[in-house]
């Protein structure tokens, strides 16, 4: 291997294997609407879930709950440097080890946020995810039309080559100021994905000769311990499976309490063969089930779905338990998916999040949730503590 600068910051990022850490102490209450105490008199365990690597067994985050980094690249609205801090400070001091964020995210924001917090911590004590796909350059003002309030000013470009792939990396490690990567996602290849629509089948085709045969070879050669793909539709993810050797796949707004029989009937089952573990993105429908009033990424909320919710809220609040708590759980729970990475962009939120994984919930309210028709009767639920 020649001494470029690309592999010169490849080769830093060699590095052991993550350490789970346990919960320091209590979060304090919650303070913005939707982000109310879960445990309504419920004990808590006061520990957040953990995964046990078994020998042989595909790399997994440490903690099954994580923290996405939209909010924190300023999805859906601005927020100060102070509050995603916060955020990232409520989710380590919560005990999750586990943080995912993306180039596109606030065109860099979200990296650089993610980056200040986490140079200063332990690199073994926590598992870093970044995503591929897309180069930003410098420009005198970001593009309309993207989600993002405030973002840096940056433009963007789809690349999946090889040669992309290696200069995302390189660029992440630089916005993020840390040594290395754990897990790498080609990013948004999907018909929903505005920018392509139909031509996502053509940058699959350049993903296929370039991104997945190098991050294939960067996790033989321990620059990386595991890649899959981030989509918010299957399609990609089937496709690579037949032809690719994928860990592990962030299907983001595809397995959430409120929409999941797709991937319960088609998509779960197709990874769990073959031993590829899910991430779950927007277990929370970008906030719809924690009483927002948005559903997903695209700003449309679906016919039926405020009566759908208005009747879980009610079977849960029989039960003394919160939607978002439900909702969180239920995500978790199927044996394929190793954690859920809902987004946070303050401390009151992340904390809220954190808590709602900690409570145990009674069997009678899945029981009646699958009795009322609102859960698949095969969907996997929690056990309770």
């Amino acid at each position: 291997m020649t001494a470029t600068r690309r592999n010169l910051l490849a080769l830093s990022a060699l590095g052991g294997a993550a350490v789970m850490m346990s919960r320091p102490g209590q979060a304090q209450d919650a303070q913005h609407a939707g982000d109310v105490t879960p445990t309504m008199g419920r004990v808590p365990r006061d520990t957040l879930p953990l995964n046990t690597m078994q020998p042989g067994q595909r790399f997994r985050p440490p903690t099954r709950l994580g923290i996405g980094g939209v909010p924190i690249g300023n999805g859906f609205a601005a927020g100060t440097d102070e509050d995603a801090e916060a955020a990232l400070e409520a989710a380590w001091a919560s005990g999750v080890r586990y943080f995912d964020t993306s180039p596109w995210y606030g065109l860099g924001l979200s990296e650089r946020r993610f980056g200040h917090f986490l140079h200063t911590r332990p690199r073994d004590e926590f598992v870093l995810s970044t995503k591929v796909g897309r180069l930003l350059t410098a420009a005198p003002r970001p593009p309309d039309g993207t989600m993002w309030h405030d973002p840096s000013p940056f433009a963007y470009r789809y690349d999946y080559t090889a040669d992309g792939i290696r200069r995302s990396i390189e660029d992440s490690l630089q916005r993020l100021g840390i040594s290395r990567i754990d897990i790498v996602y080609i990013h948004d290849l999907s018909p929903e994905n505005r920018d392509m629509g139909d031509r996502w089948t053509t940058y699959f085709d350049q993903a296929a000769k370039g991104a997945i045969p190098a991050l294939t070879r960067m996790r033989e050669e321990g620059l990386i311990k595991a890649w899959g793909l981030g989509v918010n539709t299957p399609q990609a993810v089937l496709r690579t499976i037949e032809m690719g050797d994928p860990d592990i796949v962030l299907l983001a707004t595809q397995y959430s309490i409120l929409r999941h029989d797709e991937a319960l009937a088609h998509t779960l089952p197709a990874l769990a063969p073959r031993g590829i573990s899910v991430v779950v993105g927007a277990p929370l429908n970008a906030g719809y089930a924690a009483g927002r009033n948005r559903y997903d990424y695209q700003g449309t909320i679906p016919s039926g779905m405020a009566h759908k919710r208005a009747e879980m809220e009610a079977v849960a609040k029989r039960h003394g338990i919160d939607l978002r708590t439900a909702a969180l759980q239920f995500a978790a729970a199927h044996p394929v998916v190793a954690a859920v990475i809902p987004g946070a962009r303050n401390a009151a939120q992340m904390q809220a999040n954190a808590r709602s994984m900690e409570v145990s919930i009674p069997s009678a309210l899945w029981d009646e949730l699958k009795q009322k028709k609102l859960i698949a009767q095969a969907a996997p639920v929690p056990v309770p503590l």
